[in-house]
């Protein structure tokens, strides 16, 4: 017998059927190369030849000749079928060695390892000479019970709804207590640019000018140190903090439990650091009872919260779009076939129902009227029309005779088919689809990694210019306190000047911390 090898060629330019059907035709004719199998949407083509005439390089070479790029892949393992299988009946250690010696000496596994714990087999075999069912045979004939580990076929691997329901929801609980807090503070900027006017005009004494502050509604004071503003934004800050946040700060916990920084940890570092600074100022102004009210951050986490868990809803949301495409690509796949075995003449012995995912290739399935197809093929025998609308978009039916190919999940109309399976499991047309879609969602775009290790580094820098903030103008403070003065309207003179420094580089910190969360990078 010749020896015959097999080699894998990756094409690139084609576009339709016809192409593979030029390919396959051209290629057919040569000198030494048995035959040739050309995936559309995998882009490969597997040609078995004899190595004594011809070599893979002039192979490709004689792809490029009919116009297409050819490239010899030097990975062959790609052809191996890989089959999961659960075993039951296994009691020792003695049955899986008596499984795993029984299929290694089978003629076309290449390799085999069965767990006992588990009951799980997992096989690699060369679908050329041995297929699964024939796998599944062999340790049935030992007297185990096999079957398929049974594949999720619904995709709620792709399923974001909870997700969307989660964001949403946050969102809405952060927006319903930030639009009174957004309230509050536009009414006081109003208010106070009012005073400023006020006091431009009639140039009045500071203490006037204090006077004239505490009346305002907002400012009065409920407790000594406590004013009705400042209450009321701590009331509408607390459950934002609590419920608004609460994902932010699961996420903030892995993230630092796995010793990394991302975004949800600036956020949180954020807003509760303005939580609890405001509180604890607030305590000392009551403790002090002081006559001015202090500057509070309570207004900045529910605005953070709203603009954040909207970009992560709508984020959500797009995710949900492509997947649900996905998930119906998924289900036009058909889930069982009918295998036949044929005699002499086309003769029909017997048929079986099989899973799909035992077809084997070169198996003959017969698909009735209104059927779906297993697998990707070639009709052996019969005429009729069939739907490919799902791949090729074309609403009118395609007339399949013996010698064309048919697609796996088409729809077959009015003619019962014999077609000779050439692509099955992993390989046929619409898993492929099903993977590059899947794998175009799992991969990122060169700017989005670059974000991403940006985000990385980002976040640490960003907390370490907020203590140098700080600690800079605790610093400028006790060398220089008239700097601080100046920058810092409105500051009571009761209280002492380390109080004021400390103050206001806490101020100025915070900000640095806030401003940097909702950057444009992260929600981007």
């Amino acid at each position: 017998t010749k020896t015959i090898s097999k080699c894998y060629v990756q094409v690139t330019g084609m576009t339709c059927a016809s192409c593979v059907a030029n390919i396959e035709r051209n290629l057919r004719r040569e000198d030494g190369i048995h035959s040739i199998l050309v995936a559309l949407m995998a882009g490969k083509a597997e040609v078995r030849y004899n190595p004594a005439v011809i070599h893979p390089s002039a192979i490709a070479e004689l792809i490029r000749e009919l116009g297409f790029g050819a490239t010899v892949m030097e990975n062959c393992g790609e052809g191996d079928g890989i089959l999961e299988l659960v075993v039951r009946g296994m009691t020792c250690a003695s049955c899986v060695h008596k499984i795993e010696s029984t299929l290694m000496k089978t003629n076309g596994v290449l390799y085999c390892s069965v767990a006992l714990a588990t009951n799980k087999a997992h096989i690699k075999y060369d679908p050329e000479i041995i297929g699964p069912r024939d796998v599944i045979q062999v340790i049935q004939d030992l007297g185990f019970a096999t079957s398929l580990v049974k594949k999720d076929r619904s995709a709620s691997h792709l399923d974001h709804k909870q997700e969307i329901r989660q964001w949403k929801r946050s969102f809405v609980v952060s927006l319903i207590f930030c639009i009174p807090v957004m309230g509050l503070m536009i009414y006081m900027m109003v208010m106070d640019s009012q005073l400023a006017d006020a006091h431009a005009h009639h140039n009045m004494s500071s203490e006037e000018m204090e006077a004239l502050h505490s009346s305002m509604v907002l400012e009065y004071q409920l407790l000594p140190g406590l004013s009705v503003m400042n209450f009321l934004s701590f009331l509408l800050c607390v459950p934002v903090q609590m419920f608004g946040g609460w994902h932010f700060y699961i996420q903030a916990y892995k993230a630092l439990k796995h010793k990394t920084a991302n975004m949800d940890v600036l956020i949180v570092l954020a807003t509760t650091i303005a939580f609890a600074y405001s509180f604890v100022i607030l305590l000392v102004a009551m403790a002090e009872k002081a006559k001015v009210n202090p500057v509070t951050f309570f207004d900045t986490p529910p605005m953070l919260f709203v603009f954040i868990s909207l970009g992560r809803w709508l984020e959500h949301v797009a995710k949900g779009k492509t997947s649900e495409a996905l998930a119906r690509l998924i289900s036009l796949q058909a889930t069982e076939a009918t295998i036949v075995t044929l005699g002499p003449d086309n003769v029909l012995l017997s048929e079986e129902q099989v899973d799909v995912e035992l077809v084997q290739r070169g198996d003959i399935v017969r698909v009735i009227p209104g059927g779906k197809f297993p697998v990707d093929g070639r009709v052996i025998e019969g005429h009729s029309m069939v739907d490919e609308s799902l791949i090729t978009g074309e609403a009118m039916p395609v007339t399949k005779k013996p010698g064309h190919t048919v697609i796996a999940g088409s729809i077959n109309q009015n003619g019962s088919l014999l077609i000779s399976a050439t692509h099955v499991g992993a390989d046929t047309t619409l898993s492929q689809i099903v993977k590059l879609v899947e794998e175009a969602q799992t991969s990122k775009a060169p700017i989005q990694q670059f974000a991403d290790k940006l985000s990385g580094y980002f976040v640490p820098s960003i907390v370490a210019v907020s203590v140098v903030t700080l600690f800079a103008w605790i610093i400028i403070g006790f060398v220089d306190f008239e700097i601080v003065e100046k920058y810092f309207l409105g500051y009571n003179k009761s209280i002492s000047a380390a109080e004021v420094i400390i103050r206001f580089a806490f101020q100025a910190s915070i900000t640095v911390l806030c401003i940097a969360c909702p950057c444009s990078l992260g929600l981007a």
